[in-house]
């Protein structure tokens, strides 16, 4: 379980405080998938960053399985995914398998372990043909399945995903909204941001929405689509921001 606690997050730009992201609450269970809404600039990525231990907030706390992720980091960040938009952390000298092979060294994987698990993902993002070329050569959308199978190589419990599918043709973005369901009946916590509403409604069970670094919902998709009479969610999200109500 994840449970975020008042947290808040300023950064100073020109001698100006930017909030970034202000006092918030959220609870996520175990095995849950959470859509993350909101306009760029809203505060999404620093969220996710926050709650990868990546940034630390200014205020509040972030707990994972009991465990404050700042006091010990070390104890939760092995148990994580984390793919953050354009930035895949690939080397471009590198083929993917050897990418991939680093990344699972990096976690402490055998050597077994590594080829088995390179197997798997190769053939689960249709990679083969290219897995022994290298990066620095790939197409965008190559690269994103490259990153996507770094984010889950050591497969971790908890998984945080900043628009996955950025990249991607129509083929391979179906494969990811498959991974993810897979992903989840295996037990796996997924929050990803996205800017495609249908991706979040087929997806997700619930949704969590930022404006100007406030958070103006949180709960299930379902709560969500009667409490504003309709299933659109793309006309929920705009009437939210227009509102501009807090949760």
């Amino acid at each position: 379980m994840i449970e975020i606690k008042n947290v808040s997050k300023q950064f100073k730009e020109k001698k100006q405080i930017i909030n970034a992201v202000q006092d918030v609450s959220i609870t996520i269970r175990k095995g849950e998938i959470v859509g993350l809404l909101g306009e760029n600039g809203a505060g999404k990525t620093t969220l996710l960053r926050m709650m990868s231990a990546i940034l630390e907030p200014t205020k509040g706390e972030i707990f994972i399985n009991g465990t404050n992720i700042y006091k010990d980091p070390m104890k939760i960040k092995p148990k994580m995914g984390v793919l953050f938009g354009s930035e895949t952390g690939l080397y471009d000298r590198l083929t993917a398998r050897e990418n991939l092979e680093y990344f699972a060294k990096f976690y402490g994987m055998s050597k077994p372990e590594t080829h088995a698990r390179i197997d798997m993902l190769a053939k689960r993002f249709g990679m083969k043909d290219y897995l022994d070329r290298r990066v620095g050569g790939f197409s965008k959308g190559m690269r994103q399945k490259v990153t996507i199978a770094r984010t889950i190589m050591h497969n971790p419990d908890i998984i945080f995903f900043d628009e996955p599918t950025t990249g991607l043709d129509i083929t391979a973005a179906n494969m990811f909204r498959e991974l993810v369901l897979s992903l989840s009946k295996e037990g796996k916590t997924i929050v990803f941001s996205s800017h495609i509403m249908e991706e979040v409604s087929q997806l997700c069970q619930s949704i969590i929405m930022i404006h100007k670094g406030r958070m103006i919902y949180q709960g299930s998709n379902e709560q969500l689509y009667k409490e504003e009479e309709s299933r659109d969610l793309n006309y929920i999200f705009m009437s939210r921001i227009v509102r501009g109500e807090t949760a």
